[in-house]
């Protein structure tokens, strides 16, 4: 049978290749996206360009923060699954615009279970963050860990998404899984992301600025790897029965060093960096590395993609898509 399935933030980075490989797949795809201007929306906007050359794709651009909106489609789809992946996202950012996070995290994600609410689904499945880890110093972060201590309201917003769905699955009986994404890159990615920005400026000539005097570690997971994971959980509804609930980590499971990292793009990129080295930033943690033992063995996920391999497949992209 055809999978009808719902996915917000369609034209963001992960719901571009989430809904592409289902469209590929041969789902029907109602797409969500309020193409706000965080970042480039013309990127967005070529993403959803190839998403609209799929006959089975719906678009809806509406944002997740209208109550009203994301329950008529609800009402004109009865979608089966729901993959919640619309957010403001970006740490640094929640310094700056707090609101827009808990207008769309928040409030967005009410909208959503709300909605799961009205019309049943068989499972929803949402973006978490391993930025609710905070400043855990406990490597690799595992779920069972501690996350009472957000170092930025990005981070609480995503923790407070984790105890809402708690709440929803124990009082309404929705299934619904949490996936705690590592450090998303590659092709079409979000330029607002390290790996972007050194990109962006090496192609330039200018310099890039590495927080905390390089002394940084990242659990960097490929996109393929991202959706593989969303795929194999999304038809495996939580284990619990009451609450139907589960929150699990999504990462390559290694913690690079980012200098490490940045020495990988400069050979995709072919391009030398100049390097300002500054103090830690405000909010900014020192390292992630995800422990994915438990989603491992509920999906049999094995990432397959090193840093090596993505950042080429991110330099192919962005060589192409900029002209360079």
């Amino acid at each position: 049978m055809t999978q009808n399935i719902f996915i917000t933030g369609s034209a963001g980075f992960i719901g571009f290749h989430t809904a592409r490989a289902y469209l590929d797949a041969g789902a029907v795809v109602v797409g969500l996206d309020n193409l706000n201007d965080y970042y480039d929306p013309q990127l967005k906007r070529d993403r959803l360009a190839i998403l609209h050359g799929y006959k089975n794709f719906t678009f809806y651009e509406a944002d997740v923060a209208n109550g009203a909106a994301v329950l008529d489609i609800f009402q004109t789809h009865k979608p089966s699954y729901v993959i919640h992946l619309a957010a403001q996202a970006g740490v640094r950012y929640s310094l700056e615009n707090p609101r827009a996070y808990i207008d769309a995290n928040i409030v967005g994600f009410l909208n959503i279970l709300e909605a799961c609410r009205a019309h049943p689904v068989k499972h929803l499945v949402y973006a978490s963050s391993s930025s609710v880890y905070g400043g855990n110093t406990k490597l690799p972060f595992a779920v069972s860990d501690a996350v009472d201590h957000p170092v930025s309201l990005y981070a609480a917003t995503k923790k407070s998404n984790e105890l809402m769905a708690h709440a929803y699955a124990h009082l309404f009986q929705i299934p619904v899984t949490g996936l705690r994404f590592f450090t998303v890159y590659g092709a079409w990615g979000r330029p607002d992301m390290a790996y972007f920005k050194f990109a962006d400026a090496m192609v330039a000539g200018r310099a890039i600025d590495v927080y905390n005097h390089g002394d940084m570690f990242r659990d960097f997971t490929y996109i393929d790897d991202i959706v593989d994971g969303i795929q194999k959980i999304m038809v495996l509804p939580p284990v619990e029965v009451t609450p139907a609930y589960a929150v699990y980590n999504i990462g390559n499971h290694k913690s690079e060093k980012l200098l490490d990292m940045i020495a990988c793009l400069e050979t995709a990129i072919e391009r030398k960096a100049t390097i300002n080295f500054m103090p830690m930033q405000a909010g900014d943690v020192t390292a992630t590395y995800a422990d994915i033992k438990a989603f491992s063995e509920r999906t049999g996920f094995t990432p397959k993609t090193d840093i090596q391999t993505g950042l080429m497949h991110f330099a192919a992209w962005y060589k192409d898509y900029y002209k360079v």
